[in-house]
């Protein structure tokens, strides 16, 4: 028989369009949704999920495929089904209100909404039926509709209580406080306290990586010599990239561990987590000089390049948890089917070091994952360290080629301007510590592509991209991510025409988001569809906050362009936030990585290669591999130092007497230029 369409089916989601042949009436957020409700005087059921979350689709198979249910919501309410990656406006107002109703939050997202789109009651996922102490949908589903035809001035009350307390939890309540090292210091001490000193990382149960708390943890470890927290930087990154929590086959973090340990992965992948990830072993690696942590910088890189990137340039968003209907079916692995693949001796080092058994870690499988260092597995073998990895390489590469040939986990191909900004930065960054120019040119391909694609000619960004359409105001995330990925793209290229394009942005960006009166920032944009609340997103979450990244870029391209307009939005902005960094650092890493910067050292330094190649490569790969978070470093050249808007940096400088050449400044003061390569060497030691 053949499945009707409902209202998804011109959508452009590819969540959304999963659902486009649910028996449900699905209306897609709008206007016309609230009018029916209206006037048929029902309530209105909001789902909100995402393609790779894997309780979206058994909420999906179980309650919005079934025609007994489809008929209960259709008769009795009017549904919208939400993307919360195209709309994390919407997400981020109804998540507030699940989380006061019942102290925790999650996808799906289901919520119950007036014809005033006001929430009076959520929750996330429910069985189709009761079970484990949980009401089923269809139980669900009748209380409500009993509450609204039987008692209409509760659910009114309700709407209106939670309402007042959503836009009183999303306006920033601004008490400067000074933003400085001992602050960021106080905020390190708070930090600590809550990281795990067995396993890595931060919390229990379930564990999400953190990579801007790490980020902090290193900047404190430079800063303040702070040997705590490397010892908790190094644990973090050790556990995490041995975990299960990492493909060991093909590169690139899930999107975090049901456990303590990192070993059972929820295996979806998340672009942003892959790009926020990658700057940490990126500084992981200039920090400690870990070989380990460069392998796994260029393994994810790779894995963005040949799984996550469209032929247009842009960055895909994720890659589903399940296959077959399986979670995490792809990815793991039968004792048999390695043995068949490697043969007896290959095949028994493999297992020896990548935790694999008859009867498998989980759910009778194998889920690939180091318990020990290599160096200790190559003790316990007989072998050495070289000749162990070079082993494993090889049969990586024959288990990657086998799973290759399985059905792959599905795929959102939607390209959003926030997480591609995360994925243009850290690319960038790639391509300059790896030294390895194809990053920086698939950083600069995305670049172009947003530019062209995603910015409308009157200048607005927009948030999403899927199938030629570019769609919805861009948010604030957008805004403050894409612009730091534009300058972390000026300097990995030297090209300034993407500086330029993030000056424009960031103009806009504080025109329409800023609050005039105390320099914050809205979530959205002033000329934004109006919806129950106008959020002040400060604090982080998987990713970092909007404002946080406004306060970031802003510094960064102020400082880059000399833009002082630009600087002091941010340093605005930052201070206005102090009180948040000085009470709740756990909450704002990413505000603390931009106070890091501000603090300073943060040093300008241009270099001049000279007329002998070979000494200008040597400075650069000096430069590369040093820990120096908050540099921006240009290397001139006939692009960028002929432009404009990188002047400043060059004017009046030159390779002195045809000798490499290091100008060094910071916060309006400069240094006498250091001469010759042993010369520059040093002083880059020394900064």
């Amino acid at each position: 028989m053949n499945k009707k369409a409902n209202r998804l089916v011109n959508e452009t989601s590819p969540y959304l369009l999963q659902h486009a042949y649910n028996p449900v009436d699905w209306y897609p957020w709008s206007q016309e949704a609230f009018e029916e409700a209206k006037r048929r005087n029902a309530p209105v059921f909001l789902s909100v999920g995402y393609s790779a979350c894997h309780w979206c689709h058994v909420m999906e198979h179980e309650s919005f495929e079934d025609e007994t249910i489809a008929k209960q919501m259709n008769e009795q309410f009017v549904c919208i089904k939400v993307d919360r990656e195209e709309r994390p406006d919407i997400d981020q107002i109804y998540m507030t209100s699940v989380q006061l109703i019942t102290q925790r939050g999650g996808w799906p997202m289901s919520v119950f909404l007036d014809h005033n789109a006001k929430p009076f009651y959520g929750g996330t996922y429910w069985p189709k039926t009761n079970k484990h102490g949980m009401p089923g949908f269809g139980e669900v589903l009748r209380r409500i509709r009993s509450i609204w035809d039987e008692h209409p001035e509760d659910v009114e009350k309700a709407g209106e209580d939670l309402q007042s307390e959503i836009q009183r939890l999303g306006t920033l309540e601004v008490e400067k406080s000074p933003v400085n090292k001992v602050a960021i210091e106080n905020a390190v001490v708070m930090m600590l306290k809550s990281a795990d000193r067995r396993h890595g990382g931060f919390g229990t149960a379930p564990k999400f990586p953190h990579p801007m708390d790490v980020r902090v943890l290193m900047r404190a470890v430079k800063r303040f010599g702070n040997m705590d927290a490397l010892e908790v930087v190094r644990l973090t990154l050790d556990k995490m990239a041995r975990g299960g929590i990492y493909d060991h086959l093909g590169g690139g973090f899930a999107r975090y561990s049901t456990d303590a340990y990192w070993l059972v992965p929820h295996f979806e992948k998340m672009l942003y987590d892959n790009a926020l990830l990658l700057s940490c072993y990126l500084e992981g690696y200039q920090m400690t000089g870990d070989p380990f942590y460069k392998q796994v910088s260029r393994e994810i890189c790779e894995y963005i390049l040949r799984d996550m990137t469209s032929p247009e340039g842009g960055f895909y968003a994720t890659e589903d948890a399940d296959s077959e209907g399986v979670e995490g079916k792809f990815y793991v692995w039968s004792e048999a089917e390695i043995d068949e693949i490697l043969g007896s001796e290959e095949s028994r080092l493999f297992k020896h070091c990548y935790d694999v058994t008859t009867h498998g870690n989980w759910e009778e499988t194998n889920i690939l994952n180091l318990p020990k260092p290599l160096k200790e597995c190559a003790e316990e073998l007989s072998l050495t360290l070289e000749d162990l990895q070079s082993r494993l390489e090889c049969s990586k590469a024959y288990l990657f080629e086998a799973r290759e040939k399985r059905i792959h986990p599905g795929k959102d191909t939607k390209i959003l301007a926030s997480w591609n900004g995360l994925m243009i930065a850290a690319m960038a960054q790639a391509s300059v510590v790896l030294q390895q120019p194809k990053y920086a040119t698939a950083a600069a391909s995305a670049a172009r592509f947003i530019l062209q694609k995603m910015v409308t000619q009157d200048g607005r960004l927009l948030h999403s991209y899927k199938d030629g359409q570019a769609r919805f105001n861009g948010y604030l995330d957008d805004y403050g991510c894409f612009i730091d990925g534009l300058v972390e793209v000026t300097l990995a290229t030297g090209d300034p025409s993407y500086a330029e394009a993030g000056s424009k942005l960031a103009k806009r960006m504080v025109e329409q988001f800023s609050d005039s009166s105390n320099g914050t920032f809205y979530y959205t944009s002033a000329d934004h569809e109006t919806l129950i609340a106008r959020q002040q997103d400060i604090q982080d979450n998987a990713t970092p906050s909007g404002y946080s990244m406004a306060v970031t870029s802003l510094l960064k391209l102020g400082r880059l362009l000399h833009d002082d307009s630009l600087e002091e939005s941010g340093i605005r902005a930052l201070e206005a936030a102090g009180m948040t960094i000085k009470t709740k650092p756990y909450a704002v890493a990413q505000l603390l990585i931009a106070a890091d910067f501000l603090v300073g050292p943060a040093w300008e330094l241009v270099l001049y290669p000279g007329d002998h190649k070979e000494d200008g490569l040597k400075v650069e790969s000096a430069l590369a591999e040093r820990f120096l978070p908050n540099k921006l470093l240009l290397i001139a050249d006939e692009k960028s130092t002929s432009t404009e808007s990188l002047k400043p940096h060059f004017e009046g400088r030159e390779a002195v007497n045809g000798q490499v050449t290091l100008y060094r400044c910071e916060k309006g003061r400069c240094l006498a230029p250091v001469v010759g390569v042993e010369d520059v060497l040093k002083a880059i030691s020394e900064i």
